[in-house]
């Protein structure tokens, strides 16, 4: 589904679009927005691990000044395999941060993953993480890993900013497991 972005300003407006449908310059203007955002620390990797999913953004002057995305990943816990929607990449142009921006996209963000995943998951910054918990999201109380391609290996580091969405049910506790990707694995 993809909605037109209106250019008022006092509106906000999520357009939803997989990856398939972003122009060139689309995406252009989203990595180029992502780049300002993360202040050069947003690199090749991050990009992939945005990309195949639903993009989320809001414009102003036909421009990208927030985005998110989530992306289809598998996650395993307690000897089940759970299709979870991971969300990426939220972020907000430096000039309008401070207006609601990242919580349209979170809350469209959380409507998809409701709708469509078993859970959610991300992995927060220090200064996303507030973001999230006020949101209703938790943090991971077990350990993290990864399914690597010479098998399980722990990933202590990302022990604490692996925050979940999860399915009524799902346990808090025990090993989370993520599949394999190139770059930071959560």
């Amino acid at each position: 589904m993809t909605m037109q972005p209106l250019e008022n300003p006092g509106v906000t407006t999520v357009r939803v679009a997989p990856t398939a449908d972003l122009r060139p310059d689309e995406r252009l203007a989203v990595r180029e927005l992502l780049d300002t955002a993360f202040d050069g620390s947003f690199d090749d990797h991050d990009w992939d691990h945005t990309l195949g999913g639903l993009h989320l953004t809001v414009t102003r002057s036909g421009r990208p000044v927030a985005h998110g995305a989530v992306v289809q990943r598998r996650l395993l816990h307690d000897g089940r395999s759970l299709r979870c929607g991971y969300v990426e990449a939220v972020a907000v142009h430096p000039r309008w941060r401070g207006q609601g921006l990242a919580a349209a996209v979170m809350t469209e963000a959380e409507r998809l993953i409701d709708g469509g995943y078993e859970m959610g998951a991300l992995s927060a910054s220090e200064k996303g993480h507030g973001l999230y918990l006020s949101r209703g999201w938790v943090v991971w109380e077990g350990p993290t890993a990864v399914l690597a391609p010479g098998g399980v290996i722990r990933t202590p580091d990302d022990d604490g900013s692996t925050l979940v969405r999860p399915a009524p049910g799902l346990s808090l506790t025990g090993t989370l497991t993520c599949d394999w990707r190139d770059g930071d694995v959560w």
